[in-house]
């Protein structure tokens, strides 16, 4: 594969998947860890993506401020975002994690509702600070450089003491038959105990997404209540998560 191939090919998944390790770069590029490294640290330079520690993630994991040119399929996740609200009800006590998708949620909470909302991603909670009818509690613990999101002890402990109406669920792999997974040990974690502490589980997730998947389990596709998409639910991509008992959105 031509290096030109490469680099188109790891940016495609850094803006679909926010975040890549090196190591699954080189897998599906068949190639040297050593080249997917020179390739991220080129990519890099370039400002493109940011070079992390095992891997890379999107520029649009590290604004503090909201900008719709670092968000890919923006339109995609702002019609996400607008589905997710029609299930949100006054006085709700709501639990978000990070992505941009969800961050597309936090910037778009209605004016009018008032709003408990916990998060353990600090993109997500300065977002919602914009909202003065939100209360919005941050879930404290040890950051993630690359996620910009709470991780360990201290932020399951938190979590284990919240029970939310609703978790809006970032999701990077959904699959049918796997399940929900992740790369990321500590992030397994987390969302793991993010449905422990919730009465309902909804996946946010982009179409790209779907039919994916990744070493790590977080639950199956039982556990989640409700997917959204861009999609209209009668697309044939979401038949089967039909099929499985999911309630589509």
């Amino acid at each position: 594969m031509l290096k030109e191939e490469r680099l188109n090919f790891i940016l495609n998944e850094v803006k679909v998947r926010n975040r890549v390790q090196l190591y699954d770069i080189a897998v599906k590029l068949n190639v040297s860890e050593d080249t997917v490294r020179r390739d991220l640290k080129y990519l890099d330079e370039q400002g493109k993506i940011k070079k992390v520690h095992g891997g890379a993630v999107s520029n649009s994991f590290h604004v503090y401020s909201y900008r719709e040119d670092d968000i890919y399929a923006h339109g995609a996740k702002s019609s996400i975002a607008q589905k997710a609200i029609s299930l949100i009800k006054e006085e709700q006590v709501l639990l978000m994690s990070g992505g941009t998708t969800n961050l597309e949620l936090a910037r778009h909470m209605p004016g009018h509702m008032n709003l408990t909302i916990f998060t353990p991603s600090l993109p997500v909670a300065m977002q919602l600070l914009e909202h003065e009818n939100i209360e919005t509690i941050f879930i404290g613990g040890r950051l993630s450089h690359e996620a910009q999101i709470a991780l360990g002890g201290d932020t399951l402990n938190t979590l284990s003491q919240v029970k939310a109406d609703i978790c809006f669920l970032g999701t990077g792999y959904l699959d049918v038959t796997e399940g929900l997974t992740e790369f990321d040990w500590e992030v397994v974690q987390l969302k793991k105990q993010m449905i422990k502490a919730s009465k309902r589980i909804v996946a946010l997730t982009i179409s790209e997404k779907l039919n994916s998947s990744q070493r790590f389990k977080v639950c199956d596709v039982d556990d989640i209540h409700t997917l959204i998409t861009e999609l209209i639910p009668e697309n044939v991509l979401l038949q089967q998560f039909h099929k499985s008992g999911m309630e589509i959105f």
